[in-house]
């Protein structure tokens, strides 16, 4: 059977129709597994959706954005569902780079032996702290 052929057949289209629908509920998991830090939900969650991808990869033929205008008009709607995918697939990568950033102000924040540090650290009355950095054993 050709490729095209493929992609014509109803039964090709219905099953890349029931995988898309099984992505877009394993990103919404995938949100939620983020939103509360479930790392090890996060990385199930991601081998499942890298499987699911592979197969539609599989089914469709598309690996790039340019391939999916090889598809037919009748794919138009999957082809409407997988870029919601790929805005929900955006939104989980914005909130993971939102809690790295947040997760590195915050070692910077404990990380101030440099005294021209631009990180101020404040102590229990609200008042910038001091830091006097501390000679090791190591320096003279």
């Amino acid at each position: 059977m050709s490729e095209n052929a493929l992609l014509d057949d109803t039964g090709t289209l219905e099953q890349a129709d029931a995988l898309v629908e099984q992505l877009a509920d394993l990103l919404e998991r995938e949100f939620e597994a983020l939103k509360v830090q479930d790392l090890d939900q996060f990385e199930i969650l991601l081998s499942g959706k890298n499987h699911l991808l592979s197969e539609l990869t599989r089914l469709t033929g598309v690996t790039q954005l340019a391939d999916a205008d090889k598809l037919g008009e009748h794919w138009n709607d999957f082809r409407t569902r997988m870029l919601a995918c790929r805005d929900m697939h955006r939104r989980n990568e914005i909130l993971i780079m939102r809690k790295l950033d947040a997760i590195r102000g915050a070692l910077e924040s404990l990380n101030v032996h440099e005294p021209a540090s631009p990180v101020e650290v404040y102590d229990r009355l609200g008042q910038i702290k001091r830091i006097r950095r501390l000679r090791s054993f190591t320096e003279v």
